[in-house]
Formats: structure tokens, sequence, C-alpha cells
């Protein structure tokens, strides 16, 4: 696909804007613009939630009030990223067809209100949005200060898991498993339904997964998930369509943190610029470290759908209104975590929302304009620090990406295979795996990709799949090719386990060839039951997932040191034509992984962002020019603390045009971006 670009300003900064909760103060426009000046906005989000406003009745649409903000904001300056308003639905709508609401697994329709409150097969809703996009498309698809179509906001943020499971999705969710199976007794074997007497004899039988019925299938609920992420998925694309209809502008949807419900990989295929709207709890950890870890994977994996920079569609200022605690960002703390987002890829930071709501859900969320109206406070100072420095950095980075020669693999399918296993700990999280190895490369500043297993591999010089329990069809050979060729290759536990329709392999695994080896069994371990292994000189706890295997043509690395699987492998090594690969059998510590993974990191000369040794909470992402002059550094510290940086060599700071080499003293949660000299 070839991707529109954006006709950018700059970076983007500013957020969501949302005149129409303002409709009793006639000057909030011309204040919010004076704001905006001093705030170094350029870009703003309109429309987000607004179909009562421009569809006040079934049919009579009104966008003059919507035409004159984007037109005042164009005249200073501010471009805007204009939404169709599908998010939420007008309440004419929802009284006059309530077939348009969804319906729980329970089989009982959701009462009007809440947002995404809407069946994404409902042929109703689909039309209604069509007429309403077509209309926005029409009057503003051209227009100069529009540079970019924002789909709807966070789809399938319903509060639930994004699905409907009203009678036209059951009808629809049997149409598509018609497609994909073609005859009830391939679907029958590819869900193993003999077990408890459940095969399936008419295509009518079939009902999505619910607590009142069938449950216990993992085919499926693995189905299911499939269909509720491709059924919303086109629903998406029926809004671009229209959308696109009158206009040639690039369009984007803004994604969510670690969402489990829809394949973002797969969505990423339909957007011409990916977003995403990024929300760490800072501050509620021993330290910062693990929450950057978590930012830092998400901007990773945003940059690695299409390699290329992305946009932070909304961040908060401030604080927000939904964890069970709500604490403020510290001084300094919203400033660093928007250069991280620009350091990782990013291209904006945009934040929601601009102007603190009176009332409602989130009249507590923070916002660029606190309730006191006020441009003296912290909050907005700290914004306006921001886009001051990103007006000066624009011309720099604007041409940059980050460049990654390691991949890690995070797929959505053995997610959800791996959230329905009902097996080993229940207690396990994928994602938590996850950032457990990706943690290594951040604390080492080694810029990583996080890509589906559908991506291609050999680009990279290291691809590290941990525990990735369901294996797709053609996902093996393409990791043989890729080692077999040279590349390194490290996988883990409980991989290998089931294929696509999530039926286990019977006999040999798919990647135990490459791994020479086969895997016996797999072991919870508990405090009753405690486990060690070895690994170079060094003894690491085992964690509660310990595998026994049989090596054929592997080594052993390491080995277990006590209880039944006593001096049987635990980490091994195999090569594999030009390459090698390695497996870790156990579940690890953080200790043990940065031990490994260094010096697997070492093997594949995999080379950090700066030579330089980085002390704790510090971190370097680099985004890479034409040429390597134009590299571009961000030194990151996330300690609650000043920290001392030795630099090795001699750096210009791109904010002040300081020179910067030798010791240094970075200041807490300070970022500095600079360039070799």
């Amino acid at each position: 696909m070839e991707y529109k670009k954006i006709n950018m300003p700059g970076l983007l900064h500013g957020g969501d804007y949302n005149p129409e909760q303002w409709l009793d103060r006639p000057d909030i426009l011309e204040e919010d613009i004076r704001l905006m000046k001093l705030a170094h906005v350029n870009n703003v989000s309109l429309g987000i939630f607004s179909w009562a406003f421009l569809e006040p009745e079934e049919g009579k649409y009104q966008f003059d009030y919507l035409e004159e903000i984007i037109n005042r904001l164009y005249d200073n300056g501010i471009y805007t990223n204009l939404a169709t308003p599908t998010g939420a639905m007008p309440n004419w709508m929802t009284q006059k067809y309530p077939e348009v609401m969804q319906t729980d697994e329970n089989g009982i329709q959701n009462l009007p209100g809440k947002r995404h409150n809407f069946c994404y097969t409902s042929a109703v809703m689909r039309e209604k949005t069509r007429k309403l996009d077509l209309k926005l498309s029409e009057r503003f698809g051209k227009h100069p200060g529009v540079i970019l179509w924002h789909i709807s906001n966070e789809y399938g943020g319903n509060f639930r898991d994004a699905s409907c499971h009203c009678e036209e999705c059951q009808k629809a969710f049997r149409k598509w498993l018609k497609k994909k199976y073609k005859t009830l007794d391939a679907l029958n074997h590819a869900w193993w339904s003999a077990f408890w007497s459940h095969t399936y004899t008419d295509w009518e039988q079939i009902h999505s997964p619910s607590p009142r019925g069938e449950d216990e299938l993992h085919g499926l609920k693995l189905d299911w998930k499939r269909f509720v992420s491709e059924q919303l998925q086109d629903f998406c694309r029926e809004e671009i369509r229209a959308v696109k209809t009158y206009s040639d502008l690039p369009v984007t949807t803004n994604m969510m943190m670690y969402f489990s419900p829809l394949d973002y990989d797969k969505w990423a295929e339909e957007l011409d610029v990916i977003s995403w709207d990024s929300y760490p709890s800072w501050h509620t950890k021993e330290d910062e470290v693990p929450i950057a870890v978590w930012a830092a994977f998400m901007h990773n994996q945003m940059r690695g759908f299409q390699k290329k920079p992305f946009l932070m569609m909304e961040s908060t200022p401030s604080l927000v209104n939904w964890d069970e605690e709500n604490n403020v960002k510290r001084p300094g703390m919203n400033y660093l975590s928007s250069m991280q987002a620009i350091a990782l890829g990013s291209n904006s930071v945009l934040y929601f929302q601009w102007r603190k709501s009176r009332g409602s859900s989130e009249k507590f969320h923070g916002a660029v304009v606190d309730h006191d109206a006020s441009e003296k406070n912290r909050v907005f100072q700290e914004v306006a620090w921001i886009g001051k420095d990103l007006e000066k950095l624009s011309s720099q980075i604007l041409s940059t990406c980050n460049r990654a020669k390691v991949a890690i693999i995070m797929d959505w399918e053995n997610w959800w295979a791996l959230s329905d296993a009902q097996a080993i700990s229940r207690k396990f999280d994928y994602t938590e795996e996850l950032l457990k190895y990706y943690r290594v490369f951040w604390e080492k500043g080694i810029e990583v990709d996080i890509i589906s297993m559908d991506r291609e591999l050999l680009d990279y010089q290291l691809v590290v799949a941990p525990t990735l329990y369901l294996h797709k069809k053609e996902y093996i050979h393409k990791v043989e090719a890729y080692v077999e060729a040279g590349g390194i290759y490290v996988t883990t536990y409980w991989s290998g386990v089931v294929n696509e329709t999530d039926l286990c392999f019977i006999g040999e695994r798919p990647h135990e060839r490459l791994l020479g080896l086969s895997v016996d069994e797999i072991d919870v371990g508990n405090e009753y039951f405690p486990n060690t292994f070895s690994y170079k000189d060094g003894v690491y706890k085992a964690g509660v997932l310990r595998e026994v295997v049989t090596l054929q043509t592997a080594k052993p690395l390491g080995t277990y040191l006590q209880d039944y699987n006593v001096n049987t492998p635990a980490i091994t090594e195999n090569a594999y034509g030009k390459g090698k690969a390695y497996y870790v059998a156990v579940q690890p510590d953080l200790e043990f992984l940065k031990e490994f993974l260094g010096d697997v990191i070492e093997e594949a000369n995999v080379e950090a962002n700066l030579t330089e040794t980085l002390p704790y909470g510090v971190t370097v992402s680099k985004r890479s020019g034409k040429e390597q002059k134009d590299d571009v550094y961000f030194l990151q510290n996330f300690n609650r603390h000043p920290v001392k940086m030795v630099l090795n060599e001699c750096y210009t700071n791109l904010i002040t045009d300081e020179i910067l080499t030798g010791s240094i003293i970075m200041q807490t949660y300070q970022c500095i971006v600079m360039q070799k000299k």
C-alpha cells in the first residue's frame, strides 16, 4: 500500500479541541486561539464526539460553526485533524433505531449512552455513518486548514471487549465462518468440537461465545476474536472510503495501549498514518523505569507497524481520571514523556484535551487549560516549554526515523490464544513477558521494532520471540529461512504449542528442528519446589514455568540445578545454516536476561545507539537521518534524581546549542536532544 503523507507544518503540538462544550461562551474561540499561540500549538483535533452537534436531527446537518472554527484556526497557523464523530451516537439515533445499540455476551441489549455503543454490523448504523462522513468529506475534504482525517476515536472503547452479540452479528459471524471453513466438517475438526459431544450439524447452531452457552471451545473463541476485530476493521474501512470520496487527505485512527480486542497489526494496513493514545501511569512504581519501558514498548510497536514515524494523538499534560489513584505528573515528567515519544518515532505531542471540561466523566482529566483558565499555572507553562522546543527541533527531526536491527515478536492471535489456554498458570501475563525481554534492550539504548509473525524478518540481525504459544502456518518456514541466512533467533518456554485454530501439535512441534531439541513437558513450580539454573559462571532463580527438553542437535548453555529435572537443559543453542537459534526453557528473571541477551546481542553484532555506558534509569534513542551527520540522539533520564553521565564524544545540544563532552550532570526527568559534533 502507498501511504499518503501529512502536510506537516512542523512537529505537531496541540490536541483534542471540543468547542461545542462551550457554546455558552461566545468569546471562547478567540480566547483559546490566544492561549494556543502562547502554548506554541499548531494542530488540533476537531469533531470527536460531535455527532449530536453536527447532525442535531436525522438528516439535518449543521457545519457552519465547525467551518468557522477551522477557518479561524487556520488563519492563525493552527491546522486541524478532522474526526468522524462515530465514537458516540446522538440520542435521536438510539431512540429511533434501537437496533444500532450493542448486545452483550449474555444476550442483553445495551441502553443508550456511553461511547462505541454501536453494532458494527448494523446496516442502519453503517448507512447513517456513511451519509455523515460523506457530508464532512464534501464540505471539508479540500479545506487548506485540514491536514488529516481522524477516523472515529479509540474504536472498540466500549468499556468491555469491543464485541456485539446481536442477531445481526451472529448472522455475520456464521457467514464469516462459512467463507473460512467452507464445510462444517472442516470447522468441527478445527474447533475439536467432538469434545463434550458439541459437534455442529447446522451452521445456525453456531453462536458467539457466551457464559450462558458455549464458552469452552477454544477454536470458537479464537475465531470470534478474529471476527470482532475484522468486522470492526471493516466498519472503519467504510468510514475511510466515505471521507476519501471528496478528499485525498491521509487517514488515521487513534489506537489504544495494550488493547487486546483489536489486531492493530492488521488495522495498520488500512491507515496512512499510525497514531495512538499514550497514558502511562507515571509515579506508581518504586522508580520510573518499569513505566518508561512500558511506554517505550508501545511507541516502538506503533512505529514498527509501518517502520515510519507515527503520531502520539493523545496524552495527558498532568493526570488522568480513571486510574485507582490519579496523581499528577511531577515537574519535568510531561516534558520527558513527550520527548520520549518524539525520540521513539512520534512526529507529534498532542493532548487530551485542550480545555478541561466543566462536567461529566472527564471533568477532572488533565488538560492544557485548567478550570482556572490561566496561562500562568505550572502545567500550561510546561506545555508551552514543550511547544517552543518542538518548533526549534522540527527541521532536524521531521526527516528522520528510528531504524532497528532487533525485532521482538508480539502477535495478537498468539495473545488471544494464550488468554484461553486453560493451562499452566492463570496468572501468566503475555505482555509482562514481552516487557521483561524488551527492557534489556531499552537499558542498553538499542532500537527495537515490535512486529507480528506476519512481518518480514530478514532486515534484522536479531529476532526475539517470547512465549510464542501459537504458530501460524508459514511462520516457522520464515524463521528457518531467516536463521539459515545468518540471523540470530531467540524463543522461549511455552512456544510452538498450538496451530492457528488452537489445536495442539501432535508429535514434533514446528520449531523443534530449528532448535535442535524436543519439549517433553512443562512444569509450574511454586515456593514448595524451588529451582535454580546455571548459565556460564552464574546461578539464577527459575521462575514458575520450567520446561523439560531433550537435546537432538542443540548444545546446553545452562542446566537446572534442583528438583526432578536436575541436570537437564534450561538454556540451549543450536547452529542452523549460517545462523543460530537459542531456546530459553525456563522462565527467568531480569538479572539472567541481562547476562544472556547481552551475550546474544554481542554475537549478533547489534550496536547500541551510543558507545557510552548508561547509568541506571538512563536510556538513549536515535532517530536516523539520510546521512550519519543528521542522526539525532535523545538522552533521557527517568530517575527521580540527577545522575552523572560521561560522554566519550563531543555533542551539540540542539535546544541550547551548548557543547557537551566528558562528564555531565543530567537533571531529574531531563531529556537532552543532541547531535554529534
